[in-house]
């Protein structure tokens, strides 16, 4: 799924605000359940934002909760403002448990 970076969506105003260099990565962690099916979809501009890794870190308890971080690592391709949406789903919902917004300002590169 992606979005446009045309539109600009006023819900982002109040948004987890990363300042990036293009081309370096960039990382954002969000907890998970995988025991009540719970899973982080991302959303973003293909064309400017590019995803690196999806990994899963459990944490290690004395039970059989699996729940852990979930780790994206991002870099922007050019310069620009782009939004960034992380949707929980459920697999048997049909709408999104929670969403984080994120809006990410890539600069330059700078030159030395």
């Amino acid at each position: 799924m992606s979005i446009s970076s045309t539109d600009h969506n006023s819900a982002l105003d109040g948004s987890d605000c990363r300042k990036v260099m293009v081309d370096q990565s960039f990382f954002i962690h969000l907890w998970e359940d995988r025991t009540r099916g719970e899973q982080w979809v991302p959303a973003y501009d293909t064309k400017r934002l590019a995803l690196l890794s999806d990994e899963f870190l459990r944490i290690a308890s004395n039970n059989a909760v699996e729940n852990g971080q979930r780790i994206f690592e991002f870099k922007a391709v050019q310069p620009g403002t782009y939004e960034l949406i992380f949707e929980k789903r459920m697999g048997w919902k049909f709408t999104a448990e929670d969403r984080r917004l994120f809006r990410i300002e890539a600069e330059p590169p700078s030159r030395n």
